[in-house]
């Protein structure tokens, strides 16, 4: 996985966006790691998601880049072929994925608290960044460092302003 490029810019938490999220990640386009394809074994996809750490890919139509068919993650694959004994070999991921139709996802343009709150009410840690088209995945965990900063931030400036007053 990419490493963190540099923090999210303070700016309090209601004006920080899922897009800025993607930025710290180093993400300006949809990395091939970040995805598979709806014909794609299952077997080649959890492969592929344990090669670049990841819990989830985003599933796309074959020949159509970035039209989205759905989503894969471990869930998927611990529900629908571990516990129901099914061949990774021999099931390709459409068989297994969660639909476009009942994909959740975000805008770039959405607050991170929003996000949280939608990832939170839906039990879902991964969640597809979609602008017309894909732009990028973030996680529970990319959203709740981002929320850490901007915290740490605020009660920074708290801090300041509480010894310049009071000092």
């Amino acid at each position: 996985m990419l490493a963190k490029s540099h923090t999210i810019p303070e700016k309090g938490l209601q004006n920080t966006t899922v897009a800025e999220v993607l930025i710290t990640k180093g993400e300006g386009k949809v990395e091939s790691w970040l995805w598979c394809r709806t014909d794609d074994t299952v077997y080649d996809a959890v492969k592929h998601m344990a090669k670049n750490n990841v819990g989830s890919l985003v599933v796309l139509k074959p020949g159509e880049q970035q039209m989205i068919a759905g989503i894969l993650t471990e869930r998927d694959y611990l529900r629908k072929v571990i516990v129901q004994d099914m061949s990774s070999k021999h099931t390709q991921v459409k068989e297994i994925m969660t639909n476009q139709d009942k994909l959740i996802s975000v805008t770039s343009d959405t607050n991170i608290l929003n996000a949280m709150q939608v990832m939170t009410e839906n039990h879902i840690r991964h969640i597809p960044v979609i602008d017309g088209k894909l732009v990028g995945m973030i996680s529970i965990v990319d959203v709740v460092r981002a929320v850490v900063e901007q915290q740490g931030g605020e009660v920074r400036r708290l801090n300041e302003f509480i010894q310049g007053e009071y000092y």
